[in-house]
């Protein structure tokens, strides 16, 4: 293909993706309002059994709207469902829906703020855009691959932060009942993260800590665990705001990675170095 073709192309592409976005970002803030509405006193459970049907509860309420908003927007992409483990960590080739529809699901059912309702297309493997709202404060963050993180708008920037010393970093808990080698590899880390940062913060979920390193709010996320669909949506806010990702060794990052990090360029490696010890 000649090379102004070619780039006539891509620009048509981001042109369409950008007002893919753009609908995306309505689908899920309209299915987000179900969400509030159901949003209020701590919901009671006695068993492990009366709690997942409180999620699943939640979850079908958001994606009763959620979904066919977002098949209409794209009828020939699959979908990849909430907390959904990936067989070897990628996804096969194709358009694919990542969405969670209460994303820090266990936060709503116990009066908790921390929750939001994200939406991640993702092509032939690599997110290409992504929209997370918070229905308790009426924001809503964008990102598009090489367009930009935003939020309601306004661009994003991580933090110029150049050292651990001085930085917040932060950590969550991937999922309960979590391997206990896993659990004891995050307890090492966070007594080791609490030693050379500032400040540690954890806390569940992993988006809305993404969100604020996205912002320049904090400075590091790390977790540990593989096949983690519901990082997708924070990686692509992080990496167009400019910030680094990588798994806690300082490699590339992928669905198949045993840990995630992302940080600020200018503590990224030294919150490698503290991972890796």
């Amino acid at each position: 293909m000649p090379e102004t073709l070619r780039n006539a192309s891509v620009a048509t592409t981001s042109a369409a993706d950008a007002e893919l976005l753009a609908r995306t970002a309505v689908a899920v803030r309209e299915a987000s309002s179900v969400l509030r509405e159901r949003f209020g006193d701590v919901v009671e459970y006695r068993t492990r059994d009366e709690l997942m049907r409180a999620l699943a509860a939640n979850d079908d309420a958001v994606l009763d709207i959620l979904r066919p908003r977002l098949e209409a927007l794209r009828p020939d992409a699959q979908w990849v469902g909430e907390e959904q483990e990936l067989d070897g960590g990628a996804l096969p080739s194709g358009e694919w829906w990542v969405v969670d529809p209460v994303e820090g699901n266990v936060n709503h059912l116990h009066g908790l703020s921390e929750w939001a309702v994200t939406a991640t297309l993702v092509r032939d493997n690599q997110p290409v855009l992504t929209a997370v709202h918070l229905p308790l404060t009426g924001e809503t963050y964008t990102a598009l691959a090489g367009g930009g993180a935003y939020l309601d708008g306004r661009p994003l920037r991580v933090s110029g932060t150049a050292d651990l010393g001085l930085s917040i970093a932060a950590t969550s808990q991937a999922r309960p009942d979590e391997d206990e080698k896993v659990v004891r590899r995050v307890g090492a880390s966070i007594t080791e993260m609490l030693i050379d940062a500032l400040v540690v913060r954890i806390a569940v979920p992993a988006t809305l800590h993404l969100l604020n390193v996205a912002a320049g709010r904090i400075d590091v996320f790390w977790q540990f665990s593989g096949g983690r669909a519901d990082l997708l949506p924070g990686a692509l806010l992080v990496s167009e705001a400019g910030g680094r990702i990588s798994d806690t060794q300082g490699r590339p990052w992928t669905l198949a990675s045993e840990s995630f990090l992302a940080a600020a360029p200018g503590v990224h490696a030294d919150a490698v170095a503290t991972l890796s010890r």
